[in-house]
């Protein structure tokens, strides 16, 4: 069952899925409601421990298979510590990146077959998908060059090539076109308070709030 009070946020690097994920639940506290920021990979103590294990560090140090269950890992415990209690709560719950990511980065981006993805996805998030899904979207250019100027040191998946990007970008525009229902792309190459307002009507529109 998809929960009207999970979305998540998607898209490539740079695109200010961060950003708008906080400005969303200001807004909805604002609205009186409580919520649970999170993100993936992490979102709580183990995912984030597993986390360090996959942003960081040579972009060749994983095959597409342990990459993938890696993450899957971590969105097990995500999920039990943290989603599913929250929602239990009567929070909303907003995540940076979910399992569609899995189906962009791992899939796509890096060949994994997406009916092993598919599987992982039912056996570890079964019912609980999100209500809403905003796919920030934007030209690859401007999201790297958005990305680097960031001070970080997760910077594994950014350093991976401007064809491994194109790909990402096109397979969340896919997954959008594949379930109209539950996403909704987000135009990312306007100024801050233009997506948030884009965001919140994408929201105020589709869901209780």
């Amino acid at each position: 069952m998809r929960s009207g009070r999970f979305i998540t946020f998607e898209g490539g690097e740079g695109a200010g899925k961060s950003t708008q994920a906080r400005r969303l639940a200001q807004a909805l506290e604002r609205h009186g409601h409580g919520v649970v920021v999170t993100r993936e990979p992490g979102g709580s103590p183990g995912a984030e421990h597993i986390r360090s294990l996959i942003v960081s560090g040579d972009t060749d140090k994983w095959t597409p298979l342990t990459e993938t269950l890696l993450v899957f890992a971590a969105r097990a415990d995500h999920l039990e510590r943290t989603i599913r209690p929250a929602l239990e709560r009567g929070k909303w719950v907003i995540c940076d990146r979910f399992v569609d990511s899995t189906f962009a980065y791992q899939g796509v981006g890096q060949g994994m077959s997406p009916d092993t993805i598919a599987g992982l996805r039912d056996l570890v998030v079964g019912e609980d998908m999100p209500g809403l899904t905003l796919i920030l979207d934007l030209p690859v250019e401007t999201g790297l060059g958005r990305a680097g100027k960031r001070d970080h040191d997760e910077d594994r998946f950014e350093r991976m090539g401007d064809d491994f990007h194109m790909k990402l970008r096109q397979a969340f525009l896919d997954i959008a076109a594949a379930d109209p229902e539950r996403c909704v792309v987000i135009d990312a190459t306007h100024d801050e308070d233009t997506v948030a307002d884009a965001i919140w009507q994408a929201v105020s529109s589709r869901l209780a709030v």
